[in-house]
């Protein structure tokens, strides 16, 4: 298991500076840890928390820049929608963003060929008007993300231990 340090004055600072601020602090604590890029080996190194932060932080970056269909087409799509994520969600009880995601899958599993194979960007933005079920779900994300993220921050203030080791 890959030992992931917080500095207590580091996540003293972000945490006056806001919810994005205090979940960057432990978002960039495991992308340290891990030496920056999250792959299949160093994936077991973390435990299940660590690696749904990871994951919401992927959907988050990929939604508030182009939705899920960007999410799909930049091969995010199996880890997101393959892996416990949801479920994760639900267990931190977070069911609206849960439920979300459960739904973008159902929607995965029928445009993913489409939308995942090699275009030019010109066809690439055109999928945002082939797939307009997608719009539905990104505009429930931006309208509720200052809420979830706030969740999200809460949970890991709650389980601070399942994140990283504070030190001084």
């Amino acid at each position: 298991m890959i030992e992931v340090i917080v500095k207590d004055a580091d996540l003293q600072k972000a945490a006056m500076e806001g919810m994005d601020a205090f979940i960057g602090v432990f978002t960039k604590a495991i992308h340290d840890a891990i030496g920056g890029d999250l792959t299949a080996e160093n994936m077991g190194e973390l435990n299940a928390d660590q690696i749904t932060l990871l994951s919401w932080e992927i959907l988050h970056d990929e939604l508030m820049d182009g939705g899920f269909v960007q999410l799909i087409y930049n091969g995010y799509g199996p880890f997101i929608f393959k892996n416990p994520f949801a479920k994760a969600l639900r267990q931190w009880e977070m069911r609206e963003p849960s439920k979300l995601v459960y739904d973008a899958h159902t929607l995965w599993l029928k445009h993913r060929e489409k939308i995942e194979k090699e275009m030019s960007d010109e066809e690439f933005m055109a999928l945002f008007e082939q797939f307009p079920d997608f719009e539905d779900l990104d505009d429930k994300f931006i309208e509720n993300e200052e809420v979830w993220t706030e969740d999200i921050a809460h949970y890991i203030d709650d389980h601070l231990e399942k994140f990283a080791k504070i030190v001084e």
